[in-house]
């Protein structure tokens, strides 16, 4: 008979039982939502994806103006913050003294800790009038959310990615540069590549982040339930409307059409990074 270990199968339930877990409670919120947001389905249907008028007063809900906001808010974050993080991860990675690598990496780590209340209140104090200055506006508008988005996420990119580039094997930089490799070289040729993996990785978790971050942007975005003509203007997401005015529903089809908006996030959510990430897995498998 095939002896069994009571520890290695223990280990094994309870691994196999945490991994079914996280499908457990990704089904249970998705149910929970669309339970709650089933009267609002049921009245409104696909004119609420693409209605652009949010009037609680007359029982009439648009999310479009919210989904507008949280898609250009995080487009304009992650372009912002993509190249400076990957430069951050560069930098500290094979470019920094050694004494700089560890205390900068420190500081990075720390801004990633800072809470988003925190970012909030400093974009619209410090923030929005210099956005103000610069533009002539409001200051507050899509542009000053998904700078704003830009700062807070920069950090989990940036660490991710240098992480990704220390396990490059030293023998293969080594190799380059006996080749006759520049360090420009050894970076774009043997350090990204093989860093890739991380690199995109990091992205796809900075991009969740971003789509779903609510208290800083609820500061400087300026809650308008209108679509802008500009990235200037002030707009709203749907973080935003949540936080906003999830405490003041006080009808059943207003409390609906909150949670409409909960289940729309979650699944444009979920849809991009899995999307994203069956994109890197496709292309890595080819």
């Amino acid at each position: 008979m095939k002896n069994i270990n009571f520890g290695d199968f223990v280990f094994e339930s309870l691994s196999r039982l945490m991994a079914l877990s996280v499908f457990v409670v990704l089904v249970a919120i998705f149910v929970i939502l669309y339970i709650d947001a089933k009267p609002a389905i049921d009245s409104f249907g696909i004119s609420f994806l693409t209605g652009e008028i949010w009037a609680p007063n007359m029982e009439t809900f648009g999310a479009l103006p919210s989904i507008y906001g949280t898609i250009i808010s995080t487009i304009i974050a992650m372009i912002v913050a993509t190249p400076i993080a990957i430069g951050i991860a560069i930098f500290l990675s094979e470019i920094a003294h050694a004494r700089i690598k560890g205390t900068a990496g420190t500081l990075i780590e720390l801004l990633a800790a800072i809470p988003s209340v925190i970012y909030g209140m400093w974009g619209l104090f410090y923030f929005v009038p210099i956005v103000r200055d610069v533009t002539g506006g409001s200051g507050m508008g899509l542009l000053t959310g998904g700078l704003i988005l830009a700062i807070m996420i920069i950090p989990f990119t940036a660490s991710i990615t240098r992480d990704s580039m220390n396990t490059t094997p030293d023998i293969l930089k080594e190799s380059a540069y006996a080749l006759g490799a520049t360090k420009w070289d050894v970076i774009k040729d043997v350090v990204l590549p093989y860093a890739k993996i991380g690199v995109i990785g990091s992205i796809i978790l900075s991009l969740g982040r971003a789509l779903g971050e609510t208290m800083a942007v609820t500061f400087v975005m300026g809650n308008a339930q209108r679509i802008p003509a500009s990235i200037l203007e002030p707009a709203t997401s749907i973080p935003v409307t949540l936080a906003n005015e999830f405490t003041e529903a006080d009808s059943d089809i207003y409390y609906s059409s909150l949670y409409l908006l909960a289940l729309l996030l979650f699944v444009v959510s979920f849809a991009i990074i899995a999307t994203a990430k069956l994109l890197f897995l496709k292309k890595e498998r080819s």
